[in-house]
């Protein structure tokens, strides 16, 4: 259920507010057990989405790294060679 969460920090481009979004839904998702709530519990999950959103952003917004950051179209490629090497083509 969590492999749509991908590293957010230290990327160029910078991460944008739907791919953080994306994560704290996925992130929800996880814990609660659920990929679409009832209608009960609707709000508070929509809710938890919006404050795990929040919390993530200001986490990227003021984590410190040395580092320069890392390009997106070379960690992209990595990752289908990856894909390559385990499944062939």
């Amino acid at each position: 259920m969590c492999r749509n969460i991908r590293r957010l920090h230290n990327l160029a481009p910078p991460a944008t507010h739907d791919e953080i979004r994306a994560s704290a839904l996925q992130f929800v998702r996880k814990i609660s057990g659920s990929t679409k709530p009832s209608k009960a519990n609707e709000a508070v999950f929509e809710r938890a989405v919006d404050e795990v959103t929040a919390v993530a952003r200001r986490l990227l917004d003021e984590l410190v790294t040395p580092a320069a950051p890392l390009d997106r179209e070379v960690l992209a490629e990595r990752a289908r060679e990856r894909s390559r090497r385990r499944f062939g083509k």
